[in-house]
């Protein structure tokens, strides 16, 4: 796929994908290290992996977070045209109506059932 095509959250991922690659890489290699039997340079390993390995960790967590972080504030219609996105509203605004007309029915249902109770009670039916 053409990298200019592309959706610029997509580039973003496919560069976090790479940099966890060079992640793992940059381990095996510390493991290979530290697995050899003559291996006196623990120090030498340390300082030549770890700084990179850690500022890896560092791209990748500030990259996922902002990357949530827009995923959340995601927007369905934002690009859209203006037909789709006022019909969402205007359906909004119904389910809204509605909603407070099924309220006011149960309203009226409770104090139906509050007012018979209380002349079924002054009448004295049990």
């Amino acid at each position: 796929m053409d990298p200019q095509s592309q959706n610029p959250t997509i580039q973003r991922l496919e560069e976090v994908e790479k940099k966890i690659i060079r992640a793992m890489d940059l381990a095996g290699s510390v493991m290979e290290e530290l697995g050899k039997p003559d291996s006196s340079n623990i120090s030498n390993v340390y300082d030549q992996y770890c700084p990179e390995f850690m500022a890896l960790m560092k791209d990748i967590q500030v990259t996922l977070r902002d990357e949530i972080r827009r995923a959340c504030e995601y927007r369905p219609f934002e690009k859209c045209d203006y037909v789709p996105r006022i019909s969402n509203e205007i359906a909004c605004k119904k389910v809204e109506y509605v909603l407070g007309q099924l309220d006011d029915m149960k309203q009226t249902i409770e104090n139906y059932h509050a007012a018979a109770e209380s002349s079924d009670n002054i009448v004295g039916v049990p």
